[in-house]
């Protein structure tokens, strides 16, 4: 698929991985619905974006995934406003420790609610440059694992940390090539862009 006069609807779009996406995304010919719940930092995004490309290019939309509701109405303003819908990135992520069920409706349990359909690939990056990278030094976001901020920070020194626009660039990679259908794809800062290797079949079945 190329992305070239596609429509996107970006999660997360505001700040970060989401806003590499984004500008990668138009920097590539798409239109992009930017939804996040932060509405301050999303209508600054847009601004931003909006000289850099035509403000028609942009929606932003405030939105917490989390909510099924605002969810599904958050997909109709994107398909009335563009007329359609071609690429979605489940972008959006939280980073609390003491309130953990909300970080799971954000991380995880959103992702449900597209389930046929659809082409579905995964980006797996190591540390990235954003702002969860740096918020793993409260105490109120990492609650009993704040003991272990020295090894988090030792594990950074050893394996690096990334910036959002090599992730950007692996998105624009997954969506243009169909034959990546499935696939996982790895971001490191030692090895940069490479796949998971997987078998389909169990190696507990292929003994058997």
């Amino acid at each position: 698929m190329h992305v070239n006069g596609k429509v996107a609807l970006v999660t997360g779009a505001a700040q970060g991985i989401g806003r590499a996406f984004a500008e990668a995304l138009l920097h590539h010919g798409a239109k992009v619905a930017l939804v996040d719940w932060n509405l301050e930092v999303g209508i600054k995004c847009k601004a931003a974006l909006d000289e850099q490309f035509e403000s028609q290019k942009t929606l932003f939309v405030q939105c917490d995934v989390a909510d099924q509701k605002q969810l599904r109405d958050t997909f109709r303003k994107v398909v009335d406003h563009f007329g359609r819908l071609d690429i979605l990135v489940n972008n959006a992520g939280v980073n609390n420790e003491k309130n953990w069920e909300q970080t799971l409706q954000i991380n995880l349990m959103a992702a449900n609610l597209m389930k046929s359909g659809v082409r579905l690939n995964a980006i797996c990056p190591g540390f990235v440059n954003t702002p969860i990278l740096e918020s793993i030094e409260k105490e109120e976001n990492m609650g009993q694992y704040i003991e272990y901020m020295d090894q988090i920070k030792a594990m950074m020194k050893v394996y690096g940390i990334l910036d959002p626009s090599t992730i950007a660039n692996g998105l624009i990679t997954l969506i243009e090539d169909d034959n990546f259908n499935g696939a996982i794809m790895k971001i490191t800062v030692s090895k940069g862009i490479h796949f998971q290797d997987y078998d389909i079949m169990p190696s507990f079945v292929k003994d058997s």
